[in-house]
């Protein structure tokens, strides 16, 4: 059967930096800098999380401090505008935070970070309690797998999912890259192929180097029988 798909539990890094929702604004600052992030959950009670604060989040009180929004910019920037008031974490987070699970596949992680454009995730558990935190980073680690892992991979999900002579083509990964070659007696199976193989996490592209079924020449013709 396939391999099973990495999970965000295998790449987060449990150790988080994190404030609660009474963090007053210089507190978020050192925390950031001194663990070298730039966002942080925000806690409540036990450690549920409840919102994520940025830099973005923090850079307005620097935009507005020499000046104060017209009219048209405060109705345009309300939000913004708020975090420039704002003095403590819970007044400057966003809430809901965009969280995953520490089960959820790399790709639908990637999904969520896509979509909601955030840079790291949050990872909860079903209570909604902090476990750990993933980041792009995080998910880019699959294709740090060595091409000799990739190549034993794509050799066992060939040999599972496909009858000879499919599953003896040669299998070559370089750089991520995989390139099968040999004769294949039914070349449309191609870009199903390709789709497996591009599957496998930490591929970075499927190539193929293939030649179909030798002609095959007619025998002689049967006697009794015109040409």
């Amino acid at each position: 059967m396939l391999n099973a798909p990495h999970l965000v539990r295998d790449v987060m890094t449990q150790t988080v930096a994190a404030v609660g929702r009474e963090a007053r604004f210089k507190e978020i600052v050192e925390t950031m800098e001194r663990w070298q992030v730039s966002a942080l959950p925000v806690l409540a009670g036990e450690g549920r999380v409840v919102g994520v604060v940025s830099e973005a989040d923090l850079l307005p009180k620097e935009e507005f401090r020499e000046s104060d929004p017209d009219r048209l910019e405060q109705l345009r920037r309300v939000d913004d505008v708020r975090r420039a008031e704002a003095v403590t974490a819970g007044e400057l987070m966003s809430s809901p935070a965009h969280t995953v699970r520490a089960d959820a596949t790399l790709s639908q992680a990637a999904r969520t970070m896509a979509r909601e454009s955030v840079k790291r995730l949050p990872v909860v558990d079903p209570h909604g309690m902090l476990r750990g935190i993933v980041s792009r980073a995080d998910l880019l680690k699959v294709f740090l797998r060595s091409d000799e892992d990739l190549a034993a991979e794509v050799r066992r999900d060939l040999g599972e999912f496909f009858a000879a002579p499919v599953k003896d083509l040669d299998v070559r990964v370089v750089d991520g890259v995989v390139t099968l070659s040999g004769r294949m007696r039914d070349t449309s199976l191609i870009p199903v192929i390709a789709r497996l193989m591009r599957a496998v996490e930490g591929v970075v592209d499927v190539e193929f180097d293939v030649t179909g079924p030798a002609s095959v020449r007619p025998g002689p013709p049967l006697a009794g029988h015109p040409l």
